[in-house]
């Protein structure tokens, strides 16, 4: 069944590393290392969440039940996502996503394993 609520996607986000709880705009906000990447808009049943304009046009065009944007983001890094019509395990990589584009890159990256020294 699809549909979540905002509180889904503070427990989603919460898990990803050094997420926060925060607020953007007077509404409930996610951030990491105090960059925005996801918050509830006025509305009750959208998130804003980070994207880039290239999967927003593709997310756009496959699923504008869920997905849509408005004038005022047009050109800016942002889609729009109908909580009450997403599924979970959607919105759960989409807020993967979205932390990936704002998250220091150490943390983004899985490590790296020591240099070892060369065959002769």
């Amino acid at each position: 069944m699809a549909g979540v609520t905002f509180d889904t996607v503070r427990r989603f986000g919460l898990a990803l590393p050094e997420t926060e709880a925060s607020t953007s705009y007077g509404m409930p906000a996610l951030k990491v290392r105090g960059k925005l990447f996801a918050r509830l808009r006025e509305d009750g049943d959208s998130l804003v969440l980070r994207s880039d304009l290239v999967e927003r046009d593709l997310l756009l065009a496959a699923n504008p039940k869920v997905f849509y944007i408005t004038d005022h983001y047009r050109e800016y890094p942002w889609v729009l996502v109908r909580l009450s019509a997403v599924e979970p395990d959607e919105l759960q990589e989409l807020l993967r996503d979205a932390w990936s584009r704002v998250a220091p890159k150490r943390l983004v990256q899985p490590a790296q394993p020591a240099a070892r020294g060369r065959k002769r």
